[in-house]
């Protein structure tokens, strides 16, 4: 596909990107929310970030049913709407009523901004893709560097709006700004006339390579490798979690600033490029292997940093995990385009980056009962990484001996 336009979608799709990428500056509005509602527990306000991956993964899947009868355009524009009643819902909160605005705040940035970055998220990457046949992991990773970038970024900007403003005008300042962002894609980005077929796979792994064989939501959901696959996603993106849920916070807690904790959100975007390239160049197989060993080296310089109690390897193994939670996303849309075709990708991803559900769930949880069992300290949590590094490579072993199998005899 040469269209020359393909490359201005591309640059569109990731400013977009950028802005919904907001969703994980969570641990930026962490403290001051608790500045404000003193009563609030540590888990409480964890609870608002799992609600937010959560429904995220929940819009992802309505977004891709919505791609059946509805165009990029209108997708856009729901998008939209709920973003903007999201970040507005939040600016209208009352300092006054902490029982009320904890439920408001649920409902506000986890259901409407989770779930509208959910669906906006999936009409962009399925949108775009269609239009990169030949750089499927390459585009991928350059989308969601943005997505991933989008809390750094933007961060500083809002940390500054919060100084100066105060957090409720803030929030009403980013629910104008992200309903013009989309509007404006709604507009610029059109959908290929059709998709074509993805690209030749890699000599390594030609058994994943689905050409002639595109594949239904059901018969994915029948295959060995995709559960597989779907369960490495969750220990890597479980492991990830624990950290960018609190990243500002445990720069705080060995001396460093709420910003150069956002560190991780500079190499998830990083990593999704990285991850994106290795993807295109050696296949599923090893870029598999090269994002989990990123998350491997992450644990154990941050158990080094616990013991040490140097902010210098908390720094660097905060650039490990964000280079090692940001390939997953990237991987998991290419792997699904490879292995199960385009066809159907817009429904199939959807369902495949439901590996977040249960990871937002158990990456925070698992980390919050940790901290308070710790008294605030961050050592067993690292250690966890290590754990769930692990069992992901327990996973791979098995996804590499489940794609020796031919397509058809995998669903039968």
């Amino acid at each position: 596909m040469n269209n020359n336009k393909r490359w201005l979608y591309l640059a569109v799709a990731t400013v977009i990107l950028l802005f919904q990428g907001l969703i994980y500056a969570w641990s930026l509005f962490r403290t001051p929310f608790s500045e404000i509602y003193t009563d609030w527990t540590v888990a409480q306000l964890s609870m608002t970030f799992t609600i937010s991956i959560s429904c995220f993964c929940l819009g992802g899947f309505v977004g891709g049913q919505l791609s059946k009868k509805l165009g990029v355009k209108v997708r856009f524009l729901i998008t939209a709407v709920c973003l903007f009643i999201g970040f507005f819902g939040v600016s209208m909160l009352n300092p006054a009523d902490s029982a009320g605005s904890l439920t408001k705040l649920y409902i506000f940035y986890g259901v409407f901004g989770g779930g509208g970055v959910g669906i906006g998220y999936n009409a962009v990457i399925s949108t775009i893709t269609k239009w990169f046949p030949d750089k499927v992991g390459l585009a991928s990773g350059i989308m969601l560097m943005g997505f991933g970038l989008g809390s750094l970024l933007l961060g500083s900007v809002v940390t500054g709006m919060v100084a100066a403003q105060g957090l409720f005008p803030t929030f009403k300042i980013l629910a104008i700004a992200i309903t013009v962002v989309m509007v404006v894609g709604a507009i610029i980005i059109k959908a290929p006339e059709a998709p074509a077929a993805p690209a030749e796979a890699k000599t390594e792994e030609k058994e994943e390579k689905s050409t002639a064989v595109s594949f239904s939501a059901g018969e994915m959901l029948k295959t060995s490798r995709f559960w597989i696959f779907f369960l490495w996603a969750i220990a890597l993106n479980s492991a990830g979690l624990m950290v960018i849920n609190s990243a500002a916070n445990i720069s705080l807690a060995f001396g460093g600033s709420a910003i150069l904790g956002m560190v991780v959100s500079l190499f998830n975007g990083a990593g999704r490029i990285i991850a994106g390239n290795n993807f295109d160049r050696f296949g599923r197989k090893k870029s598999t292997l090269i994002n989990l060993c990123f998350m491997l080296i992450a644990g154990i310089l941050l158990v080094l940093a616990g013991k040490t109690d140097s902010l210098l390897l908390i720094t660097v193994g905060l650039v490990f995990v964000g280079m090692a939670y940001g390939g997953t996303p990237t991987i998991t849309s290419a792997y699904t385009n490879l292995s199960f075709g385009p066809k159907n990708f817009t429904a199939n991803f959807s369902i495949a980056n439901f590996s977040l559900l249960p990871a937002a769930i158990v990456g925070p949880m698992i980390s919050a009962k940790l901290l308070e069992a710790a008294g605030g300290k961050y050592d067993t949590c690292f250690i966890a990484i290590i754990v769930f590094t692990l069992i992901s490579l327990v996973l791979w072993v098995l996804l590499n001996g489940a794609s020796k199998k031919s397509v058809n005899e995998d669903y039968k």
